[in-house]
Order: C-alpha cells, then sequence, then structure tokens
C-alpha cells in the first residue's frame, strides 16, 4: 500500500529522566494510504498535534518509527521528507504579495518563470482566489489568507500535506465553508494528508477516515459514518457528543 505508516509511536516533553517526563503521543500506529485524507481529533493536550510534529520530523521519537513509501524516516531532517506543512495562523509572508507566496515552495526547484506563474495560476483558481496574484497579503480577510496558504503549501506538490488546526482561527460559519473548500483541493489534486483538528464536524467534511485521540493514544480509526454509528467506546461517544 506505501503511503504514511506510523508505527508505536511515541512522543514525551521533559527532562529524560525523573517524574516531570510526560508522555504526548503513546505507542500510536495509524496507515495514511496514497491519496487518502484522515484527521486526528481530539480535544486540547490529546497528542494530535504532538504526533503531527512528528510525522513532519518537528519533534523526536521516544520510541516507534515513522515510514513514508516504506523508507524509515529516521534522522531525515524537516526539509528533506518532502511534506508539506499548514498552521493554523497560515504563517505567509507579509512583505511578498499573493503569487510571492504562493510561488515560495518552488522557487528551488527548476521550474522556468513561466511554469511558476502557471503553477500559481491554476491553484489560486482552485481556492477560489483567481486574480488575486497581486493582492498584497495584509489586506486579505482571514479566509482569504489561509486558501493563500492552502495553495503555497499544494503549490510544490508534496508527498504528504500535514495540517494542524489551519481552520480553529476563523468563525464557525468561515470554518465549515472552508472545510469543504479544503477537501475539495485535496480531492482534486489527489493529496496525502493528515488534517488536525478538535472539531468533529469539521473532521468528518474533509477526511475519509476519522482517528479520535486522548491522552495521548488513539482509541478508534474509522470513516466519519462509522464513528456515528459504531463509536468503539464510551470515551469516543461521549466526544462525539452522542451520549450525555
Amino acid at each position: 500500500m506505501a503511503g504514511l505508516e506510523i508505527r508505536e509511536v511515541s512522543v514525551r516533553y521533559g527532562a529524560s529522566t525523573g517524574s516531570t517526563r510526560v508522555t504526548a503521543v503513546d505507542g500510536v500506529s495509524l496507515t495514511v494510504a496514497p491519496g487518502e485524507v484522515v484527521a486526528l481529533l481530539g480535544p486540547s493536550g490529546c497528542g494530535k498535534s504532538s504526533l503531527l510534529r512528528a510525522v513532519a520530523g518537528l519533534e523526536p521519537l521516544a520510541g516507534g518509527r515513522v515510514l513514508y513509501d516504506g523508507e524509515d524516516l529516521a534522522g531525515l531532517p524537516v526539509h528533506k521528507r518532502r511534506f508539506g506543512l499548514m498552521f493554523q495562523d497560515g504563517q505567509l509572508f507579509p512583505h511578498r504579495d499573493v503569487r510571492r507566496n504562493v510561488a515560495y515552495g518552488l522557487e528551488t526547484q527548476d521550474l522556468s518563470r513561466a511554469e511558476r506563474d502557471e503553477r500559481v495560476t491554476e491553484l489560486l483558481g482552485l481556492v477560489g482566489l483567481a486574480g488575486y496574484e497581486q493582492r498584497a497579503v495584509p489586506t486579505l480577510s482571514g479566509g482569504e489568507q489561509q486558501r493563500v496558504a492552502l495553495a503555497r503549501a499544494l503549490a510544490p506538490r508534496p508527498r504528504l500535506l500535514l495540517l494542524d488546526e489551519p481552520l480553529s482561527a476563523l468563525d464557525r460559519q468561515l470554518r465549515e465553508r472552508l472545510a469543504g473548500e479544503v477537501r475539495a483541493a485535496l480531492v482534486e489534486t489527489g493529496t496525502t494528508a493528515v488534517f488536525v483538528t478538535h472539531d468533529h464536524a469539521e473532521a468528518s467534511v474533509v477526511a475519509d477516515r476519522v482517528g479520535v485521540m486522548d491522552r495521548g493514544r488513539l482509541l478508534q480509526v474509522a470513516a466519519p459514518d462509522e464513528l456515528r454509528t459504531a463509536p468503539a467506546s464510551t470515551r469516543v461517544a461521549e466526544f462525539l457528543g452522542l451520549r450525555g
């Protein structure tokens, strides 16, 4: 199957010895098939973002392995993993216009200016911002900025896109609309993705499968409909609001 394989991964914070060390991720295993979108869902502090950061190479593993297409990524730095990253605040460059923000990841590739511009135009059309190439980032709304951030993350054609609460700073109505747009963009580009969120409605819209996490453990991974109809435990049901 290839794609992403997370095998018994653990992440710990704090001193290497003593009682102050905290386990953020506790022996999690998960696979993400090529072209699949999986959401990691859970309350704040459950370990979902720590797991995402470990996959990206931003956090060291205390145990387990992360593989992509069968290759063990141990020791491979972030910039060589060919993964895309998108965060809550978008992290756009305010001194660059929209075109140059989206083109940022293309500048190190062997592409002509015309090829870069064509890719930028294609992606801005995909995220509903056709004609925005010369707009200044500070003049954009929050939703528009996140669309630009998504286009920038997709531009280099990453083999895996990691999205950490990318819509959480937006109001609910806008989040609901953008969740569908993110899903459409990922499907259209065939992008393999892991999407972190605390909002189960958002996860259901974006993902093919949803993994529910709590206290560093992965409690259940299933399609959104299966989670609602057959939660694996009382804790999963409670988090999804299926039991009082």
